[in-house]
């Protein structure tokens, strides 16, 4: 029987597709990653910055996180261990509203080695900082030459959440390297970059970790120490005095596998869980996996609010879904997908996503962005008993961030309702849902709804392929 040539073709395309998408979904995580530990710690402090505009249109400004970051520097004693995603001056302009991030921890950074050099500092970031090889980094060079050891990660070890083009790269573009080049416009900020890192770029992977782990403290955020990002809404989980073994255990999966030493630092890593809250570090799956567990426990009458800049993991929106129908009190805050950094976004997949949440009785609202971005990713869970759990990070809601692909770190922290982090969780969530106090940080629904039938099969696309950014 003979074949039509273009069933033929069809059928060879998809099966090559297939094979492709296979093998990316069978590979198992890197050893090390997906992890998860706990601890007890007394002295634990939720962390916020904000951008809002009052009612005559002003903008303001308000930051904690980093100055936090900077009192954890300066009271070091023995190490300064990072693990930052965005760590660059690209597309940053001086004003009101602006602060240059990048440049301070670097100033920071080169102080303490400077003031006292007997302080060991780790710094390990992506190389999406360096558009893959293409552009020095002044900042990280300071570092260098200040002593300071700076770890670019080995992106190539993490799994293909992009396999339709990963697989081909691997094969045909990967090792011819990457390097200096000036042949295309940098896509993120000021000067041209060689066409192999552009190509490397299309594999949308990254080190998306925000950690800064000393012999004093550990603190988790969702916030880049990137200056054009310093206006977006952020939060941070700071403790002291307990998870610092743990953290650097954590971070020791990347430095192997980016070739470099893992980091043991004369802490009592087996020592007794001290007296407090419970504290649990995240990585990868197990932070979807606590993200469900919150859900599916949540009884009838518990509190659920989530902030969170991207949202389109299909698990998870089914689960909130079926918490609203179980009886619990769900809201949820979503950036609207429309700012990034002085260009215009098209509202996938956040809109699509609402769209689902609010059909299945969700109330939603909108952050209220004016060219900054609601970068925050915090859930907080109420439960009848008088306990909640407050759980924050780096990880984004979406199938990239949640699935083993990028390198992705939370804190949840339990304790009851009257800890002031929870006390604090609840009222900046209110805050923001019911703009007091005469400042706008959201608006309704209905003035970002999208009903667009190729957007909703946009955002369908880039979740379930990998073709996204998100």
């Amino acid at each position: 029987m003979k074949i039509h040539p273009q069933i033929s073709l069809s059928a060879i395309a998809l099966l090559f597709a297939l094979v492709l998408m296979s093998g990316c979904v069978g590979h198992p995580e890197k050893p090390g990653l997906a992890y998860s530990a706990e601890t007890r710690a007394e002295h634990a402090r939720l962390l916020v910055d904000e951008t809002w505009v009052d009612t005559n249109g002003t903008r303001f400004v308000k930051q904690e996180i980093f100055d936090a970051v900077y009192q954890m520097i300066d009271a070091a004693e023995e190490f300064v261990l990072l693990d930052l995603f965005l760590m660059n001056d690209f597309g940053y302009e001086p004003g009101p509203c602006a602060r240059p991030l990048t440049r301070e921890l670097t100033d920071k950074l080169v102080a303490k080695r400077a003031a006292n050099p007997e302080v060991e500092i780790i710094f390990i970031t992506d190389p999406v900082n360096t558009m893959y090889g293409s552009l020095e980094s002044p900042r990280f060079t300071a570092m260098t030459n200040a002593g300071i050891q700076v770890v670019y990660t080995d992106l190539d070890k993490l799994r293909d959440s992009n396999p339709l083009y990963s697989k081909p790269w691997r094969l045909l573009v990967k090792p011819w390297g990457v390097g200096p080049g000036q042949t295309l416009k940098n896509p993120m900020g000021e000067g041209r970059v060689s066409t192999r890192s552009m190509l490397k770029l299309m594999n949308f992977k990254a080190n998306h970790r925000k950690v800064v782990v000393t012999d004093q403290s550990i603190l988790l955020t969702s916030a880049n120490p990137h200056s054009a990002s310093s206006a977006h809404w952020n939060v941070a989980l700071r403790v002291d005095g307990a998870g610092q073994a743990l953290a650097c255990e954590m971070e020791s999966a990347i430095l192997a596998f980016s070739g470099a030493e893992t980091f043991e630092p004369l802490l009592a890593a087996n020592a007794p869980a001290a007296a407090g809250h419970r504290v649990e570090l995240l990585t990868e799956v197990r932070i979807k996996e606590k993200v469900l567990s919150l859900l599916e426990e949540a009884a009838p009458g518990a509190r659920v609010d989530l902030c969170v800049f991207y949202m389109s993991e299909k698990k998870v929106i089914k689960a909130f879904a079926a918490a609203k129908e179980r009886g619990v009190d769900v809201r949820v805050i979503l950036d609207p997908s429309k700012d990034s950094f002085g260009r215009t976004k098209n509202g996938v997949p956040n809109r699509q996503t609402g769209a689902k949440l609010v059909k299945a009785g969700v109330p939603l609202r909108w952050a209220h962005t004016h060219g900054e971005q609601c970068h925050v990713k915090m859930l907080y869970v109420e439960n009848p008993d008088g306990t909640a759990t407050l759980l924050l990070g780096s990880c984004n809601y979406t199938r990239r961030n949640m699935n083993n692909f990028n390198c992705e770190a939370n804190i949840a922290l339990t304790a009851p309702t009257n800890e002031p982090s929870m006390i604090r969780a609840r009222d900046t969530f209110d805050r923001w849902w019911n703009n007091e106090e005469e400042r706008i940080f959201t608006a309704d629904y209905a003035t970002f709804e999208d009903h667009s039938i190729w957007r909703k099969f946009s955002a369908w696309w880039g979740e379930t392929t990998g073709l996204s950014i998100y």
